[in-house]
């Protein structure tokens, strides 16, 4: 039995799934975080601090300190922890917001697992990937390059780094890519999967996937995740296939991953401009952000599934649609790579072809049937490498109980 010590801005986060397996072996586990919330009987301490970055700071040195406040911080509680006794054996941290800088400072003799979920930099990755937006001037990629200051701190520090898929794990210079290793946190399989004879209410009217229904999931709607790809692609779509809906999941709001819509206002509202009445809104609908049951609902009722996203973090919801047996429709980008094989378990299309994708979506609303294979094989894919409890659960475990 060993002392865990969980460290996460939003606990419990991706680490919700670990907690059960840990406690049920005896481990004691505590939890720092900024937000979040108790899980499986965790005690949680929250840390809070009323300094903000400095005004007038070098740009290039803003987000280190906000990330080494972040850390001082957590520092405080971690502090605490050891004042009342509690010195882990190991650490499980993300680092992306600065809360894991100090723990090896307080606790030096714990072992520390870090999440390796995106190393910045400024080319190969996201950064200068769209021509259509922001160029790239001479001092960009020192501003990229200098997100990773504190992160880095963490990462020299760690024993493991745990990176969700290859692309992500890639990104990490060879230094740190040594102690890396490739586990993804994994889907339920057992609960996400394509529900039969499943309705979907959508105002005053009812859904249930007898004709075509195409989704599209982002958590913000950002170029980052190809949200102008995709209002791009619907008038064709629209005007081939007149029963088709279109199931817009997200939220429109200015704050995402990637680069702020022009003029301060969504990206929504500048592609419903960009594209005037070429779209059928009584059949395009923006649902906003949904439960995640109501998701797979939607999911369930899909006919094709559009996911999009320049050189970055591969979302949850790529793997979730695969596991309702969708029609996957992704980018011909690094992270879909990772997971779709051409053809076999889904497409993929260059990235700033709407045209290609139109064309995709029209085939699979109108002829289903050519693409029942596909979607058997994206299943048998999901649960074959990526099913949380018999695949990555174990996986994760092993690595804990090394180091342990």
């Amino acid at each position: 039995m060993a002392r865990i010590l969980f460290v996460h801005n939003n606990f419990p986060g991706r680490f919700e799934f670990l907690l059960p397996s840990l406690k049920a072996a005896g481990h004691q586990c505590f939890a720092i975080a900024q937000g979040g919330r108790q899980a499986d009987g965790v005690p949680l301490l929250q840390w809070k601090s009323n300094r903000s970055s400095t005004a007038g700071i070098l740009d290039l040195a803003v987000r280190a300190e906000a990330d080494l406040i972040r850390g001082s911080a957590a520092a405080d509680c971690a502090l605490r922890l050891k004042q009342d006794g509690f010195v882990p054996d190991l650490v499980i941290g993300h680092p992306a917001w600065g809360e894991t800088t100090f723990m090896k400072e307080i606790f030096p003799s714990a072992r520390q697992i870090m999440v390796g979920e995106f190393y910045y930099r400024s080319t190969g990755g996201d950064v200068g990937f769209d021509p259509e937006f922001k160029e790239i001037g001479v001092t960009e990629p020192f501003r990229v390059h200098a997100k990773n200051a504190v992160m880095s701190m963490a990462y020299a520090d760690a024993d493991r780094i745990i990176c969700p898929t290859p692309f992500q794990a890639s990104a990490f210079p060879i230094a740190f890519r040594e102690r890396a290793l490739v586990i993804h946190e994994g889907i339920d399989t057992d609960r996400i999967r394509r529900v039969p004879n499943a309705k979907l209410k959508l105002g005053d009217k009812e859904i249930d996937g007898s004709t075509p229904i195409v989704t599209f999931i982002n958590r913000v709607f950002e170029p980052m995740r190809g949200f102008h790809i995709m209002m791009r692609a619907l008038p064709a779509l629209l005007e081939a296939v007149p029963d088709v809906r279109v199931l817009m999941i997200g939220s429109d709001k200015a704050s995402g991953y990637g680069i702020a819509a022009p003029g301060g206002g969504t990206w929504g509202a500048h592609m419903k401009k960009e594209m005037g009445d070429r779209i059928d809104y009584s059949r395009v609908h923006f649902t906003g952000p949904v439960p995640h049951d109501t998701m797979l609902t939607a999911l369930s009722l899909s006919w094709a599934h559009v996911y999009y996203t320049y050189p970055f973090v591969l979302s949850w919801s790529s793997m979730e649609s695969m596991a309702c047996e969708v029609v996957f429709m992704g980018s011909d980008t690094p992270p879909v790579r990772d997971i779709i094989e051409p053809g076999k378990n889904g497409l993929l299309h260059n990235f700033f072809d709407f045209g290609a994708l139109s064309k995709s979506l029209i085939e699979a609303c109108r002829h289903p049937e050519r693409f029942t294979a596909m979607r058997a094989e994206a299943r048998r894919f999901v649960v074959e490498h990526y099913d949380q409890r018999k695949i990555c659960l174990p996986a994760w475990l092993k690595v804990i109980d090394e180091l342990l």
